[in-house]
């Protein structure tokens, strides 16, 4: 009995696996909705590699004074507080020694470990500014200079760069008049790029102090 046992097992087996090799094949018909008849757009762009993927890019917060002053300090340090530039400008707004004097400041190294000091300075600055351009908003802002709009927001971030005088003769010569910081951006090349945001939150004041 054993004997059979073991000769029977075998065969067992085998007529079990011929069994499916000899079973007609199953079908599966795929949806129409689920066919794949044209290429599908990938996620990552196919002209892009990856090292491009990993640069940086400022933040975008919209038109709100907050969305101003962030795309303003990004472009000066990329919004790095604890910044020093090649010709000693500090911050994340990038304030030289002279214009902190005026808002009240006199110690460099408090100013650019003090974050909380930096943005009072930069609001107190815009003030002095929106006062000192105050005419120059009114009757400029709207129009159009070199095929740009002029606005109040990019008025006080071209006074940010070069100062409220050299705005006013830019404004008033219409253009004809401009000047450049030591890295090449032009008072028009700030009217253009900071245009259109909302700075009502800056109230001008008269010679502000921290």
């Amino acid at each position: 009995m054993r004997k059979w046992i073991t000769l029977s097992c075998p065969l067992i087996m085998i007529l079990i696996l011929a069994s499916f090799g000899t079973s007609p094949k199953l079908l599966v018909q795929v949806p129409e909705t689920l066919k794949v008849k044209e290429p599908t757009p990938v996620l990552f762009p196919k002209d892009r590699t990856i090292m491009q993927s990993t640069m940086v890019v400022p933040p975008f917060l919209g038109t709100s004074f907050v969305g101003f002053k962030e795309a303003l300090a990004f472009k000066e340090s990329q919004g790095d507080y604890f910044t020093i530039n090649t010709l000693g400008y500090l911050g994340k707004y990038q304030f030289g020694i002279g214009t902190l004097q005026l808002m009240g400041v006199y110690n460099a190294t408090k100013f650019l470990n003090d974050p909380t000091l930096q943005e009072k300075v930069f609001r107190t600055n815009m003030a002095r500014n929106k006062w000192i351009l105050r005419n120059d908003i009114r009757r400029f802002a709207g129009k159009k200079i070199r095929g740009i709009e002029i606005s109040e927001s990019g008025i006080l971030a071209a006074a940010h760069l070069a100062g409220p005088g050299n705005v006013k003769k830019f404004l008033r010569s219409y253009g004809e008049w401009d000047v450049a910081d030591d890295y090449g951006t032009t008072i028009f090349h700030y009217l253009k790029r900071f245009s259109g945001y909302d700075v009502s939150a800056i109230k001008a004041e008269k010679n502000p102090r921290i």
